[in-house]
């Protein structure tokens, strides 16, 4: 059943793949969706579901610009419920939930900290039986003592009072001195360094809506192409049947950190070995489209249970549906050259036509998709982090798709 008369504000950045999912989603459902961007302009706001537009800056130092522009924003579109689409902003609307005047979708920001966390995440999991990787604070001693490859991570993407604003990506490394330089880096802008164990195999993930102790909706993915190599996101994935024992286990995992709303746990799997859990992202993701296609729509149940709704039936995933996000599949084609470079263009636009998910295209929403190609052919891509202060944080920009409510 549609949901009427409810708003969503989706605060993100302007080329978030899963939010623009979501967004979709979530308009499909019947609810009315803001988007809080910090750029002025943004993939996800051209789509013809994004109702508004608001300015909203980047949670940094004490965030109190950030929760003013929200606050305003979610006054101006009079939403219900506002969602975080990065690390660094669910964790400030978890920390900030009493000061917003909406219902904020993430847990408590205790849980959410715990959840974040690449260290304390993996000794959960290896309390409910799951493999993980070796992962340990970067110092001098266990910078000297490290012994073969290593990815050099952060420990976790937020920290209270953070001011760089750039996400600092994973990075894997063959020594731990090549490496020494990216910890410095992580440190550098206030974070804590960690070096971890690197698992060779394939990228998966188990996705749902934790929901009274329970993962509802499952669905269950494989990566055949990541991009970039070799540690990326999914830029070619398929739904597989759910593996019981490993979503058991992920369903434990959840229950001890009193995780509620979406979550993608997401796997690496070495041949003929334990799959190994290497995060865990409590918002939307870049494959979510995937979801979106295959199962029940998880946004929707998210938003309704946010709000204390009735949730919707929500059953697991149809098996052998496909998802591509063509542009990083291309990227990944020029890098790997798989049986030669036209070779593996050819796959990969071969598995584009037989893909029923896509990261962008949507042949009813092709604004995003035009969006990105426009700026793609003149050169004047903005990332996603390289966002200019609004100088009127949380005002309502007119999206070109605005209509009355």
């Amino acid at each position: 059943m549609a949901v009427r008369g409810q708003r969503a504000l989706i605060v993100t950045t302007g080329r978030s793949r899963g939010s623009l999912a979501a967004l979709r989603a979530l308009s499909e459902a019947g609810w009315y969706v803001g988007v809080g961007i910090p750029e002025t302009k943004g993939m996800v706001t051209t789509s013809k579901w994004c109702r508004h537009r608001h300015l909203i800056p980047r949670p940094r130092g004490d965030a109190e610009e950030f929760v003013a522009a929200l606050a305003e924003a979610v006054a101006i579109g009079e939403y219900d419920v506002v969602f975080g689409g990065g690390d660094d902003t669910v964790a400030a609307l978890a920390a900030a939930r009493d000061r917003i005047p909406a219902r904020v979708a993430h847990p408590p920001i205790d849980r959410v900290i715990a959840a974040l966390d690449k260290i304390e995440l993996a000794t959960r999991a290896r309390a409910v039986g799951l493999a993980a990787p070796r992962t340990e604070v970067a110092t001098e001693a266990t910078l000297s003592r490290w012994v073969g490859p290593v990815v050099v991570k952060c420990r976790s993407h937020f920290a209270p009072g953070q001011h760089h604003e750039y996400r600092i990506e994973a990075r894997r490394y063959p020594n731990a001195e090549r490496g020494a330089n990216r910890v410095r880096r992580i440190r550098d802008a206030g974070l804590v360094p960690t070096l971890q164990q690197v698992v060779d195999g394939q990228l998966g993930a188990i996705i749902g809506v934790m929901h009274d102790g329970r993962l509802l909706g499952r669905v269950q993915q494989a990566a055949s192409a990541l991009w970039p190599v070799p540690n990326g996101v999914s830029s070619r994935a398929e739904t597989i049947p759910v593996d019981e024992d490993l979503a058991g286990r992920a369903e434990a995992l959840l229950a001890g950190l009193g995780w509620e709303g979406l979550v993608e746990l997401q796997f690496l799997t070495p041949p003929g070995c334990a799959a190994h859990l290497i995060d865990l992202n409590g918002r939307f993701y870049g494959s979510m489209a995937l979801a979106n296609e295959a199962g029940a729509n998880l946004a929707d149940a998210w938003a309704r249970q946010a709000l204390g709704l009735p949730l919707p039936p929500l059953s697991d995933a149809q098996i052998g549906v496909r998802f591509a996000w063509t542009a990083g599949d291309l990227r990944r084609a020029f890098a790997e050259r798989r049986g030669g470079l036209l070779g593996d263009v050819r796959t990969t636009f071969g598995w584009a036509r037989q893909a029923t998910a896509s990261s962008v295209w949507d042949r009813h929403d092709v604004r995003p998709a035009l969006h990105l190609l426009l700026a793609a052919v003149i050169g004047r891509t903005t990332h996603p982090f390289d966002a200019a202060r609004p100088r009127q944080p949380g005002a309502a920009v007119p999206a070109p798709n605005d209509q009355p409510s």
